[in-house]
């Protein structure tokens, strides 16, 4: 595509970096942002700007944050010995729209996928493994997405508990196989949360 200017094609070239945008959305995106006001653009990649430099990540869950610890992690009304595993942050907030849980989380970044080379030295298993190893947990829940990736996972981290004795569960079936967490209705996750069933290999 042929452009008029290049800074033009230099904004739309790095909005069709974004994933699941082409070139088409990309410019329409770029010629909505020059028909607002300065102040508007301003504010936008102001956000952008602070989100890449100030955002940091909970040093006990992993999950994003605007403090060394997260809001559910400093919150004393949670539940802190109940440790619910998920596999990105999208996974906190679905859980977190159910209602249903009233514990802490342990966000691993992703889930073992030899196919993608991610594997277990990849995600936060061992902070995950240390964490139990405190002693101050009394379940893991498992509530990785039911496709062979998250079932993999799963078993993994199953396997790496298993010296500890603490209980681990998982999500109920609630959530269809291969089905991602984050696009489930609130009422069936929340009731695969409530209805967890000891993990077995």
């Amino acid at each position: 595509m042929t452009y008029p200017s290049v800074l033009l094609a230099n904004a739309v070239n790095e909005f069709s970096r974004l994933p699941g945008i082409g070139s088409k959305t990309a410019m329409r995106l770029v010629l909505h942002l020059l028909r607002q006001d300065v102040e508007v653009v301003d504010a936008f990649a102001t956000s952008l700007t602070r989100l890449r430099n100030e955002v940091k990540f909970c040093k006990h869950c992993h999950n994003i944050s605007d403090t060394d610890v997260c809001s559910i992690c400093s919150n004393p009304r949670r539940d802190a010995a109940t440790v619910c595993v998920v596999e990105n942050i999208q996974d906190v907030m679905a859980i977190e729209n159910t209602q249903q849980y009233n514990g802490v989380y342990h966000v691993l970044g992703g889930v073992i996928s030899p196919m993608d080379g991610v594997g277990p030295s990849d995600l936060q298993i061992a902070s995950l493994v240390e964490r139990v190893g405190r002693g101050d947990i009394s379940e893991v829940i498992l509530a990785l997405s039911p496709t062979m990736e998250g079932d993999t996972t799963n078993f993994f981290i199953f396997r790496k508990l298993a010296a500890s004795g603490v209980k681990v569960t998982v999500i109920a079936r609630g959530v269809a196989q291969n089905d991602e967490l984050q696009y489930t209705d609130e009422v069936t996750l929340g009731r695969s949360i409530v209805n967890r069933m000891p993990y077995k290999q």
